[in-house]
């Protein structure tokens, strides 16, 4: 009979907060992938778990480093996957593994837990009927801009993960695409240091320019309010009047992009047809 790959969630910060059955899978399970052997050996000697296999299954080798895995789970072991802090497979390794063991016919078992996203989302303040989780956005260029634009029009709350190096300039990214709305920063979540910094993006732009942010990062943003998105007809009169007006197409198509609850790459587009007409 082939064996069971566990998923199970790990402490994003407070040690208090493992579960007893994610404890006592690590215990019986017959090896260990992780995400990185070192830091998952403090864990397990923190709650007294020695002599396990530990498998290392970074997030850049997970592709070429799969197949040993499921070939043991073919064979019969039971495998418990973990990530550094959180829950496997949400932006951190986990995905590709899974989607390869259910390919093979294998069994594939949640230990849920703590996850950095659900508890931001919690304490942010904003609505949580509907949220949509971004993971990390594309550092830079037109891949960036593209997803930023994709989810202006939703009126779910965004979440996303962000470097603390990088949390000024995406919160000024934030702020041209979507415009001024209600969001929150939560960084070192569980953890000693933890901060919620909840105030329209410009106040958050104002609050970390220039400044040194440590620990891990959660953005939230309100998701669209008011307006209902522009049908076609008023997006095309827009840009007409704003061409006629002599203003250049690319910040035409930005800010009407913000203001109608369109893509801004469609907008451009409609842009560029009239353009050539």
């Amino acid at each position: 009979m082939a064996g069971t790959l566990y998923l199970v969630a790990t402490p994003i910060g407070n040690l208090g907060d493992v579960t007893a059955r994610a404890l006592e899978t690590l215990r019986t399970a017959g090896f260990l992938a992780c995400e990185d052997t070192r830091h998952s050996r403090i864990l397990l000697d923190h709650f007294g778990i020695t002599g396990k296999d530990l498998v290392s299954l970074p997030a850049f080798a997970e592709g070429q480093r799969a197949g040993r895995i499921l070939d043991r789970l073919e064979a019969g072991e039971d495998c418990a996957l973990i990530t550094d802090a959180g829950s496997p497979g949400i932006s951190d390794p986990g995905e590709k593994l899974v989607a390869e063991a259910l390919e093979r016919g294998l069994k594939v078992e949640p230990v849920p837990g703590a996850t950095a996203l659900v508890a931001a989302l919690s304490a942010s303040g904003l609505p949580t009927g509907r949220f949509h989780f971004l993971g990390f956005l594309p550092r830079k260029g037109p891949e960036r801009r593209a997803m930023l634009d994709e989810v202006a029009p939703l009126s779910a709350t965004c979440v996303l993960y962000e470097s603390p190096r990088r949390l000024a300039e995406t919160l000024v990214d934030l702020q041209e695409a979507w415009g001024d709305r209600r969001a929150c920063v939560a960084r070192e979540l569980t953890k000693l240091h933890e901060e919620f910094v909840r105030g329209t993006l410009s106040a958050l732009v104002a609050r970390y320019a220039g400044e040194e942010t440590r620990g891990e990062v959660v953005v939230l943003v309100e998701g669209r309010t008011g307006e209902q998105r522009w049908s076609e007809d008023e997006l095309l009169r827009a840009l007409e009047s704003g061409l006629a007006r002599g203003e250049k197409l690319k910040p035409l198509s930005t800010e009407l992009a913000r203001r109608a609850g369109w893509p801004g790459q469609e907008v451009y587009r409609l842009g560029l047809g009239l353009k050539q007409r």
